[in-house]
């Protein structure tokens, strides 16, 4: 005799889940603009960074400015995905911000600062997508 058990999800629990998806949607977005303009700041001035001239990850500053002016449109744009919860957005956005990181990492000698408050905000962002199951989302929705 098999018996199936239905899940019910305090109301409490479901708000923690829209408003964590809330949090990484919004979060994502002000994370892309700003990469946006670092990488427009970077295109247009290259003195604006520090050069470090021994850096195994030696890329042209305005490549690099290239590379974070592309990563953070395609994060704004995967954060709009983000304020429909589409599951799509969700698993683009850990992907997006994982790739964020890493740019963020490999650019720590020309903007160090910038460059490690950017990579916490992508691990808040990346925590924030994966903690909230698909169900809890769907279901704040209804």
């Amino acid at each position: 005799m098999a018996t199936t058990a239905t899940h019910q999800r305090s109301p409490g629990t479901l708000a923690a889940a829209a408003g964590l998806t809330v949090f990484a949607a919004v979060m994502l977005f002000i994370s892309g603009f700003l990469d946006i303009f670092r990488g427009i700041m970077a295109i247009a001035n290259d003195d604006v960074f520090v050069n470090t001239p021994n850096y195994v990850f030696k890329f042209d500053l305005t490549s690099w400015g290239w590379i974070h002016l592309a990563l953070g449109a395609v994060a704004v744009i995967v954060s709009l995905g983000l304020f429909t919860t589409a599951t799509w957005a969700r698993v683009a956005g850990v992907g997006i911000a994982s790739l964020l990181i890493v740019a963020n990492f490999l650019s720590v000698p020309y903007y160090p600062f910038w460059s490690l408050t950017l990579i916490a905000m992508f691990g808040f962002i990346i925590w924030a997508l994966c903690v909230v199951r698909r169900d809890d989302v769907t279901d704040q929705r209804m």
